[in-house]
């Protein structure tokens, strides 16, 4: 079996090419040595409600208001609190609407078409780094705040509920084998069985390659809460030629026309350097665009198992939330998770 094992969706011969392009960039950061709690045992939810506010993303002149709060009904849940006969959004693969089209971000809608949420992947994401397996957030429309801090106000508010915990199990699921999506750029995902068996995690070996001053970022690491808090100030990147296109022909998009990026709350690069002061600098080398990727936008793919958490191994590399979405797709229609007790037995 190859490396990238069983090919859902994509060409063989590209995804082995992206594979050695992928394998031969130098990892700037490996963590994977670094230890981290054993699977929790019990689902968890918050302990208390708290309230954030920030602009608009897409309408920035507009102050949006999200309030995170404890529930007892199992996995995470989108409330649009201004639709008041709209039922509650489940975070999940099949309500994903679109993931955007001039604005690449992840899209959750349920019944009603007004009942939607655009750009949750900022949020959602941390389901499957902090440790709270059931919460409902509340918006007061469907434009979540953008926040200068990337989701460390998110992080901190979670933090600022404290947990409380429940006598139900958490479900954990996995894959038997190595399976992989890849897209049209040289991009792919593959999701794996867990690297240690004895002591089953959630780990993430993921790659960025641009044109730009981002240029190659390679980090390896195990998915804890201290990682997702380091790394949740990590803002969306954005070249500076797409900058100059929103300010000038985007303008003809209702997406873009709005839109409450600045150059506080996006990384923007250019052909060879920053045009504004990138972070996460780890050894003189700025990975923000990658711990962005790993954290905030590819997790945010996984949290969309909605009834458990997912434990394995995962290698991306130049994808986005279209491919994401997409294995997340194609792992349901191939019927492809297992339950992780199950997969150990098999392995015993």
């Amino acid at each position: 079996m190859t490396e990238s094992g069983t090919i859902l969706m994509g060409d063989e011969e590209a995804i082995k090419a992206s594979y050695a392009e992928m394998n031969a960039i130098p990892v700037d950061w490996d963590l994977s040595d670094k230890p981290v709690e054993p699977l929790r045992k019990t689902q968890t939810t918050l302990g208390g409600e708290t309230t954030i506010s920030g602009p608009g993303t897409f309408m920035g002149k507009a102050m949006r208001t999200i309030t995170l709060a404890p529930s007892n009904l199992e996995g995470w849940w989108l409330d649009r609190a201004d639709l008041p006969n709209s039922l509650p959004i489940r975070v999940g693969i099949a309500n994903v609407w679109t993931t955007g089209q001039i604005v690449s971000n992840i899209v959750l809608r349920s019944g009603n078409p007004h009942n939607y949420v655009r750009m949750v992947e900022h949020l959602i994401s941390l389901r499957m780094g902090m440790g709270i397996d059931n919460m409902v957030i509340k918006f007061d429309s469907g434009d979540p705040p953008l926040f200068e801090q990337g989701s460390l106000d998110v992080v901190e508010a979670i933090k600022s509920c404290g947990v409380e915990n429940s006598e139900k199990p958490v479900n954990y699921f996995t894959v038997k084998k190595p399976i992989t999506v890849g897209g049209t750029y040289g991009d792919f995902v593959t999701l794996a069985p867990p690297l240690n068996p004895d002591n089953p995690q959630l780990t993430i070996d993921a790659a960025i390659n641009f044109n730009t001053a981002l240029g190659q970022q390679r980090i390896i690491f195990p998915v804890c809460k201290e990682l997702t808090e380091m790394a949740s100030v990590a803002r969306t990147n954005t070249s500076n030629a797409k900058v100059w296109y929103c300010r000038t022909i985007g303008k003809l998009f209702a997406d873009v026309r709005n839109l409450g990026y600045n150059k506080k709350n996006v990384s923007i690069a250019g052909k060879k350097r920053y045009i504004n002061e990138p972070r996460l600098v780890h050894e003189g080398k700025a990975l923000e665009a990658v711990w962005h990727r790993s954290v905030l936008d590819l997790l945010a793919a996984i949290a969309l198992i909605p009834n458990g958490q997912f434990v394995g191994h995962i290698k991306s590399y130049k994808a986005g939330h279209r491919l994401d979405c997409e294995l997340m797709k194609q792992l349901y229609l191939n019927e492809m998770l297992v339950p992780l007790d199950e997969y150990l037995k098999g392995v015993e």
